[in-house]
Parts: C-alpha cells; sequence; structure tokens
C-alpha cells in the first residue's frame, strides 16, 4: 500500500511541475541512471569511432641518424600513399623518426643511442618495422647485427624489372654470423675473430630520386628488415624513393 501511496504522490506532484521543474525533478531523482547511461552511450561511441577512424599500417620505416624537415617527412608517408593510390583515410605509413645509433662507446648521446637500440630491437622482434633509412654508420650497424635482407634476392623475386634499374645502387655490407667478443674482456690471449658474410644488404638512395632532390650531401641507404611484414609493399616504397 505504501509502495501504491508513493508512486501516486509522484505522480500527482509531477502535474504539477512545468517546464524546467520536471526537467530538474528527473535529474533530481534519476541523476544515477542518467549518467551511468551517459558512460555507456560514450565508451559505445567511442569505439565505433575509433574502430572506423582506425587506419591499416601498411608500411613501417625508420629513419635512423637522419633529420628531415616537416615537408620531406609527408613526402616519405602521405607522398607514397598518393603513389601508389592507396588513400591516405583508411591507410597510413608509421614513420619512427628521432632514432640514433653510434659505435663509439663515449659518446656523449649513449643513453639515447641505447633507447633507439632496444626500440629498433624490439620493433624488429615485434614485427614492427619494414624498412630502414639511415646514414653509413646506421647502416654498418644494422648490417652487422644481421638485420636486414638481402635486397638481391628480394628485387629478383619481388620486382625483376626494378632490380635490373636498381643494381648499380646496392651495396654490399657484412653482417656477422659468430664472434668471441664475449670471451675477449676475461682472457687477455684472446684476439677477436669473426665468422662473416657478405651480400648487398642496401641502396644508396641519395644519388638518386626524393632524397637527391631533398639534397641530402651525404650517402644515406635503405635497408629491408629481414622478417619484414610487408616485403612486397617495401619495394614498392624503394621505387617511389627512386622515382622522379
Amino acid at each position: 500500500m505504501k509502495f501504491t501511496e508513493t508512486t501516486t504522490s509522484k505522480k500527482e506532484k509531477w502535474k504539477r511541475l512545468h517546464g524546467g521543474q520536471k526537467l530538474q525533478y528527473i535529474w533530481d531523482y534519476y541523476k544515477f541512471p542518467i549518467v551511468v547511461c551517459f558512460i555507456f552511450l560514450y565508451i559505445i561511441g567511442y569505439n565505433v569511432y575509433g574502430h572506423l577512424s582506425k587506419k591499416d599500417i601498411i608500411l613501417y620505416a625508420a629513419l635512423v641518424n637522419v633529420s628531415v624537415d616537416d615537408q620531406n617527412s609527408v613526402q616519405l608517408s602521405d607522398g607514397f600513399l598518393d603513389f601508389i593510390d592507396a588513400g591516405s583515410s583508411q591507410n597510413a605509413v608509421q614513420l619512427y623518426k628521432g632514432l640514433y645509433l653510434a659505435s663509439d662507446q663515449d659518446d656523449p648521446n649513449h643513453e639515447y643511442t641505447y633507447a633507439s637500440r632496444i626500440k629498433i630491437i624490439a620493433s624488429i622482434d615485434s614485427e614492427q618495422l619494414d624498412i630502414a633509412l639511415m646514414n653509413k654508420e646506421a647502416f654498418d650497424a644494422f648490417s652487422s647485427n644481421g638485420y636486414l635482407c638481402n635486397l638481391e634476392e628480394l628485387l629478383q623475386d619481388l620486382d625483376p624489372g626494378a632490380y635490373k634499374e636498381l643494381k648499380p645502387y646496392l651495396v654490399t655490407n657484412t653482417v656477422i654470423l659468430t664472434d668471441n667478443s664475449e670471451e675477449l674482456p676475461t682472457d687477455e690471449t684472446l684476439t677477436y675473430q669473426a665468422v662473416t658474410k657478405e651480400y648487398p644488404m642496401g641502396l644508396n638512395i641519395s644519388q638518386k630520386g626524393l632524397f637527391k632532390q631533398a639534397g641530402f650531401k651525404n650517402d644515406l641507404y635503405l635497408g629491408v628488415i629481414r622478417n619484414a611484414p610487408h616485403a612486397d609493399i617495401a619495394v614498392k616504397y624503394i621505387n617511389y624513393l627512386y622515382s622522379d
């Protein structure tokens, strides 16, 4: 009976209210479910928007010991999407910038070098790196650690025509298969020994195409990561960089 009287009382009170008073009444009595409902709708809307606006990463590229301005950065990302008619609203090139590697242990940026190395290794292990654009020092580091694939074989397999055109720009480097570097600190009688292998690991990208137009004075190199998840797109990216 009490429940019926309370409900009836609320109905009568509702009839006496006008305009904004009704809104205030609703808020006073139902604020908690209203807030919960808004939170629920926000979560749904956020997830739907994220799903609809999410872009597919079709290529991961890293600039190592290389700095570019905003214009060249756009050319290295959205410019490539236009080149292959991929559409920047649905697809994207993930461009890692600000990576720095140095072989000198006394380099003042040693801590920054360590952080960059960790990020590079993590990206390779998680298959989130396809291409590295780098100077000679970084190219040697990538090569010696075995990060780079055989570009001659890759181009011959995926684009024989591009291989014939780009063959003069191929650069051979050395990978260290095994060495005794870990034993040297504990035995002064040992000399450094290593088993190595040489093959075309890079392309000199500063002699033709986009980077030559950008006016880079020193040689820059491109390497494709050995476990690149988008090797076919990487070859298209190479063609783009060498295009006029």
